[in-house]
């Protein structure tokens, strides 16, 4: 079907209606006779074919006045999944609404806020081996140093550095895997812009800039079979089986398997990396009652993991050596592995109240092997490491219950949610900061490492964290809807517990202590495809204990608050989507008192941004997204005026990015694809007297949908970082870090 049929959009009151998916395109009398089915909810498929069902070449479009041909229809009466997703957007790389914490799944011409949704079929056609991957792809607003092969992900959102372990799955926080999170085993990627105490609860990581939400895979009523080859430069290999079946009287119960293994070596030299992943999502539906558990199990592995390196005090910012150098010891690795579990159950108590529950648990077993710390010493690039081992064990227990409902009053419309949340954590930690005689010397143009560092693993830390939150909220719709305000409000409990690490006994003092975070948005539609929107909401964060240095040493603060104003539009075309924000986001940060001594939290950083972000199809057989995003990050607190007004590092304040697919006329089947990434330059020092330089990078691709043997395939092939481009990025723990050099991917899909 042409690109230009948009699927209906999301609406919440028909989450047990059958759904409809259409293969071509109507008049607009077909459409109107459609439309008029009471009950129906119609979802028309775009240009790509169902990422369940088909990998066959898009349909070319018709002309809008054709008649409908029913031997060229296919028609499939099914019910909505039990996730009850909001349907694809035109072009089929994002969807047309999301999950929005506490307030449900939201359309996004309905939500004021700034959200997107990414698509199963766009995180397959990206070859996205993690979650950075895709939400940094084509979003301005979202940075990624373009470090591959660390010990984490890494992605920052409006200005501020996210904690990948702050990814909830459906909502629940610690549920996904902890440092990085292979994305085979999502169904969307959701991304929710700015402070979310209200909506999602308190980030046990403490992230304000934005919340990545993922949802998990759900067996489609089309039986699926489907196995896709995978390769990447210089030698690794792989494949993905993804198998779906539904069983049962109307298909109510539901089983999705997804397994995947990587193994080779990487494009940095002297790095392989090694990833499994299965994942199995079982599911029944009833009339009224839905029930879900989702189970996972990851292990991934980076043997010569990529590292930073700080700068000596007056050694300059260096030419960055080849993309392909490792700045680590080629023994050294990093592993992580992870497991989980989640059960959720949803019923709808009558039409207009549901009632939901779930539970999670997860545990994660982490290893690090290496340097932990590198400076440069001097201008002609020498640079000495400290080698460390890290080694942790952090089990987490997630749950939510809540009601969600709407009833009308005097003419408007009350869609009210109410929850309870709770996660705790237990965590302990050996290892070394420091091996003695392991610290070593050399350059970063021509690295060479000494004998691998023997290994130990003393108890260092224990700690247990206790999140609780109680929200409400309620959206008022006025005026057929087209005036909607929500209001919200959520209390937070914070309990943290250290221990002996000799004795066991819980230390003194501890931490508990609460914090209430109120939330306010209103949203007007100008027409059906206008929209504008204000809000005010809060973030979270859990206090700090003064450092044994400080002259209030043990002193426990009260959980911080981060504040945002934001204002923005969203301009619907049909098939293309232009939306625009300015907002303001502030979060206090701590310091020591050089006078004093006394730690406090009267430093603050404002970023005040602007951004413009665009996706779907404006022309038939082509797609865009992407956009441009300004920020002006300030430390306008900090210990006696010292930096004060400067600008923080570690974040460009200009990027702007585009990715572009086509649809040739020349090949049936052929789609050209290409991404641009551009930002300006970053401080990376607090007095904003050193910074690395702005950079560009290009990606271009391809992938050809065909059929052999009657089964559908499709080819892709990619290669990011075009021109093989060195430079350097802001990595987590230091001030620089190469950039990836050019890579191949490689992957074929087949159905059965």
């Amino acid at each position: 079907m042409s690109e230009r049929c948009k699927p209906r959009r999301f609406n919440p009151a028909l989450s047990q209606a059958p759904q409809f998916a259409l293969n071509r395109t109507f008049t607009a009398v077909n459409m109107a006779l459609l439309l008029g089915l009471g009950g129906v909810s119609m979802a028309v498929t775009a240009a790509q074919p169902d990422a369940q069902t088909e990998q066959a070449e898009p349909a070319k479009a018709e002309a809008a006045s054709e008649s409908l041909v029913l031997s060229e229809t296919t028609v499939e009466g099914t019910h909505l999944p039990a996730d009850n997703l909001p349907p694809e957007y035109a072009g089929g790389q994002v969807a047309t609404g999301g999950r929005v914490g506490l307030l449900g799944n939201k359309d996004i011409m309905e939500t004021p806020f700034s959200t997107i949704s990414y698509t199963e079929k766009y995180i397959q056609d990206l070859q996205a081996k993690d979650i950075t991957d895709v939400i940094a792809a084509t979003d301005p607003s979202v940075f990624s140093n373009g470090l591959s092969g660390t010990y984490s992900e890494n992605y920052s959102i409006r200005g501020f550095s996210s904690s990948v372990s702050d990814m909830t799955v459906d909502g629940l926080y610690g549920m996904a895997p902890f440092y990085r999170a292979s994305p085979e085993m999502y169904e969307r990627i959701e991304v929710l812009k700015g402070p979310s105490a209200l909506l999602n609860g308190m980030p046990p990581g403490g992230s304000v800039g934005g919340t990545v939400n993922l949802i998990p895979k759900r067996a489609g009523d089309t039986p699926l079979t489907r196995l896709t080859g995978i390769y990447e430069s210089d030698s690794q290999f792989g494949g993905h089986l993804d198998i779906g079946r539904r069983f049962g009287e109307d298909n109510q119960f539901g089983v999705r398997f997804n397994g995947v293994y990587r193994d080779g070596d990487a494009a940095i030299d002297h790095q392989s990396r090694r990833n499994g992943l299965t994942s199995l999502a079982l599911d029944w539906r009833g009339e009224r009652a839905r029930l879900s558990l989702d189970l996972f199990d990851s292990d991934d592995y980076i043997k010569g993991q990529n590292r930073g390196i700080g700068l000596a005090a007056g050694v300059a910012i260096p030419k960055p050596p080849k993309a392909d150098t490792l700045l680590n010891p080629d023994w050294a690795y990093v592993e992580s592995k992870d497991k989980g579990a989640i059960l959720r159950g949803e019923y709808d108590l009558n039409d207009q109240l549901m009632a939901y529950a779930a539970i999670g648990t997860s545990k994660t077993n982490y290893k690090y092997s290496g340097a932990l710390s590198a400076t440069l010493i001097n201008n002609a690039g020498d640079f000495t490491t400290t080698m460390g081992q890290l080694k942790f064990e952090i089990e987490k227990t997630s749950a939510e219950v809540g009601l969600r409902g709407h009833f009308d009053t005097f003419g408007i419309n009350h869609q009210w949610s109410v929850n309870a949340t709770q996660y705790s954590d237990k965590e302990k930690d050996w290892g070394r900061r420091s091996v003695p005689g392991a610290n070593w010397t050399t350059n970063i143009y021509h690295p060479v490492w000494g004998p691998k560092a023997a290994e130990a693993w003393p108890l260092i830390i224990h700690t247990e964290n206790d999140l609780k939150s109680y929200g409400i909220a309620d959206t008022l719709s006025m005026f057929d809807n087209r005036l909607q305000l929500t209001l919200g409000v959520r209390r937070q409990e914070v309990v943290t517990d250290t221990f002996n690490t000799g004795t066991g006994a819980r230390n003194k003092p501890n931490y508990d202590t609460h914090a209430t975070t109120p939330s306010g948005a209103i949203l007007f539609k100008l027409t059906d495809n206008l929209s504008l929107y204000a809000n005010y909401i809060e973030g979270l964060s859990k206090g700090a204990t003064a450092p044994v240095s400080a002259a209030n040493a043990g002193t426990v603060f009260e959980p911080f608050k981060s504040k945002q104003k934001e204002v923005g539009l969203k301009l619907d075309l049909g098939t293309f989507t232009h939306t625009l924000a300015l907002y303001e986001i502030k979060r206090p940060s701590s310091y020591t008192d050089p006078a004093t001594n006394i730690f406090s939290f009267g430093g603050e950083q404002r970023n005040r941004g602007v951004e413009w972000g665009f996706f779907g199809s404006p022309l038939i057989d082509l797609r865009l997204m992407g956009g441009i995003a300004y920020v002006d990050p300030k430390l306008t607190k900090t210990a006696g005026g010292v930096n004060e007004g400067k600008t923080a590092t570690a974040y460009p304040k200009l990027q702007g990015k585009l990715g572009v697919e086509w649809d040739t006329p020349v090949v049936d089947g052929l789609t050209l694809t290409a991404n641009a990434t551009s930002l300006s330059k970053q401080y990376i020092s607090a007095d904003n007297s050193l910074s690395i330089p702005g950079y560009t990078i290009f990606d271009v691709g391809a992938r050809f949908a065909t059929q052999v043997a009657s089964r559908p395939v499709t080819l892709r092939a990619n290669v990011s970082n075009l021109t093989n481009k060195d430079y350097w990025g802001v990595p987590l723990t230091a001030s620089l870090g190469l950039g990836a050099p050019r890579t191949f991917e490689l992957s074929a899909t087949v159905d059965f």
